[in-house]
């Protein structure tokens, strides 16, 4: 079914946004991982980089976290996702899930680690 709101014109801008000659999508764009995921449709992505020290000249790895937002809970800690430079959503939110660029591995049950009693 197609879309009944031409790109640029109404609509959420979020979604406007991802369409193919959407006006909202100017903004940058940056990859990063999955940090927490406790909120209900909010990330943080930490984005990592690196910054020059400024009197010896040697570079630091440095990471920042930023908090981004999703009307969908697709993404999980540890996966590496696109996010999208926005207006300001709320006082910490200005960015937007664009994809998902790689997940990371989930564990199952049977996986996952058991608590052992202690040895007295």
């Amino acid at each position: 079914m197609a879309d009944p709101t031409p790109a640029g014109e109404g609509g959420d801008p979020v979604a406007r946004a991802t369409r193919p000659g959407g006006t909202a999508g100017s903004g940058r764009v940056l990859t990063g991982v999955v940090t927490r995921d406790k909120m209900d449709k909010t990330r943080r992505v930490e984005i990592p980089g690196l910054v020059k020290h400024a009197r010896y000249g040697k570079y630091i790895s440095a990471a920042r976290s930023v908090t981004r937002t999703t009307r969908r809970t697709s993404s999980r800690i540890g996966d590496t996702v696109e996010i999208m430079e926005t207006r300001p959503l709320s006082k910490n939110k200005n960015w937007r899930l664009v994809r998902v660029v790689t997940k990371a591995p989930r564990m199952t049950a049977a996986e996952a680690p058991t608590k052992t009693p202690a040895k007295a």
